[in-house]
């Protein structure tokens, strides 16, 4: 057992050197030699868990699309854009994330992974909106793969230029907008009154999902 712990964390913490070599040089500029200097691992720890550069890629693209416990809401729509608005928080925080943003602008590393994270983005909004039609909360004439690939697009240029123009200062402010020109299209009168996709909305959701990770104080017996 601490064997297998201890290759876990070998195996998380070449991870996360490679995310921050990745994200700093680009996959052209990184190099293994740095990748290890950061790790502070061996060569042959490395090529254990990851046999090529290749492979460090994929791993890093595994961690864009990952389940994160977000609150479940009364509307498939409102967890959609939770998700977007939470993703539009996390991204200057994790380096994870950055890395990945960065290594899916390379072309040629797109087919390493079927499209990289944004065709898996797309493929995970477009399941959300298919729930959401079967709930009744978007119009008929919606097709939830097009609606799902034009989200993720909206937020890959939201995010470039926010990187470009801010270091990601505006992005949730720009991902707000994605959502406040779009939804009105998309969603039902009614539902869409009552969605919140303000600004703050995934400081808030995270928040949320902070305190709930938090394990509940005991209270002390009285005499």
């Amino acid at each position: 057992m601490a064997q297998q712990l201890r290759a876990i964390r070998t195996r998380g913490a070449i991870l996360d050197a490679a995310a921050q070599v990745f994200a700093q040089h680009g996959y052209h500029g990184a190099s293994i030699a740095q990748i290890l200097e950061k790790a502070q691992v061996t060569r042959g720890a490395l090529y254990f868990h990851f046999a090529s550069k290749e492979q460090l890629v994929q791993g890093i693209f595994a961690q864009q699309v990952t389940e994160q416990g977000y609150p479940p809401r009364t509307y498939k729509l409102q967890e959609l854009v939770d998700e977007a608005m939470a993703l539009a928080c996390r991204l200057p925080q994790e380096i994870m994330l950055r890395a990945g943003a960065k290594l899916a602008m390379e072309p040629q590393l797109q087919e390493l992974t079927d499209g990289g994270p944004w065709e898996a983005w797309a493929l995970r909004f477009a399941s959300m909106v298919t729930e959401a039609k079967e709930h009744g909360e978007v119009y008929p004439h919606v097709v939830p793969e097009n609606l799902g690939r034009f989200l993720v697009s909206s937020w890959i240029g939201a995010q470039v230029v926010s990187e470009v123009t801010s270091g990601w200062e505006d992005l949730e402010e720009r991902i707000s907008s994605i959502f406040a020109y779009t939804l009105p299209s998309v969603a039902m009168p009614a539902i869409f009154a009552q969605l919140d996709f303000g600004p703050d909305r995934g400081s808030r959701v995270l928040d949320e999902v902070q305190q709930a990770d938090r394990p509940a104080l005991v209270a002390e017996p009285t005499a």
